[in-house]
């Protein structure tokens, strides 16, 4: 009887043809969803950019907005999301190309280099979710506050 490699055999697990099929497929998918994500972060570099140059720069702009700063504070603004949406992107695409990589070559430790990517991309992601889901409730409780003080005046 052939003994299964280490790659395909985990003590009790293995992975099957129909897994590996599943898991390059998988990795098809991320790869391309991570090149969207490189495609949007590359929108919002150029949109801040276009906001530190141009935006609100001129006179009739000035005035009403604030000048020049309100430009450039747009663009910091986008700047910082196009660096917070790099991280799970950049995981992302780490996960399909050593994904590709692990089912290729038959390498154990490509295949656990993919999963750890991918366990940081999903963690990010759902860390970020427990801050915003944060700034909703404060919102929330602010405005609840804000409500109940404008009763009282």
């Amino acid at each position: 009887m052939e003994e299964k490699s280490h790659f395909e055999k985990f003590d009790d697990l293995s992975l099957n043809t129909s897994i590996k099929s599943f898991l390059k497929e998988i990795a098809k998918w991320a790869n391309f969803l991570s090149i969207i994500g490189f495609i949007g972060i590359a929108f919002i570099v150029v949109f801040a950019v276009f906001f530190m140059m141009f935006g609100f720069g001129s006179s009739v702009m000035s005035s009403r907005f604030g000048g020049g700063f309100m430009g450039v504070g747009i663009a910091v603004f986008y700047l910082l999301i196009g660096l917070l949406y790099f991280m799970p992107v950049y995981y992302l695409n780490r996960f399909a190309s050593n994904m590709k990589t692990a089912l290729n070559t038959n390498d154990d430790r490509t295949l656990t280099d993919a999963f750890r990517y991918l366990k940081s991309h999903y963690k990010f992601i759902g860390i970020f979710t427990l801050v915003i889901l944060g700034f909703y409730v404060l919102i929330f409780l602010f405005g609840i506050l804000g409500a109940g003080m404008s009763l009282f005046h």
